[in-house]
């Protein structure tokens, strides 16, 4: 079943990857690109460590959440200022230099959503394996 689920949260991971690079590539809106890409990243987070850890760890979810919303503080204390890398489009693009509250809704939403696909994913897999 490990590897089954492996499988599972690696397509998850590189199909929200692919997505999330299309939004920031492409998207130039209003609703879309904030919001959705938002929710999107800590699904991809959570994708990506399910790789390595796919059982064992129930509340990952939330130890994501707790990830997210410290980088949301850093922003809102200019990290990326404080550190001199203003002009490094790369890491303060992924770092984000804007605190919004909207951003830890938008990051809550994504693990709440990756917490329910789980349960699903497990209950279908344990009704396989009967």
């Amino acid at each position: 079943m490990k590897t089954k689920l492996r499988i599972i949260y690696a397509i998850t991971f590189f199909a929200v990857l692919l997505i999330e690079i299309c939004i920031a590539l492409f998207i130039r809106d209003d609703f879309i690109r904030p919001y959705i890409g938002d929710v999107l990243v800590t699904v991809l987070i959570c994708a990506l460590l399910r790789i390595f850890i796919p059982e064992g760890v129930k509340l990952l979810p939330a130890y994501v959440l707790v990830f997210a919303v410290m980088v949301e503080m850093l922003q809102y204390f200019d990290i990326v200022k404080l550190l001199g890398l203003e002009n490094n489009a790369f890491l303060s693009t992924i770092i984000g230099r804007t605190f919004s509250l909207h951003d830890i809704l938008c990051y809550a939403a994504g693990c709440i959503l990756f917490f329910v696909a789980e349960l699903l994913i497990k209950r279908i897999g344990s009704k396989e394996n009967n």
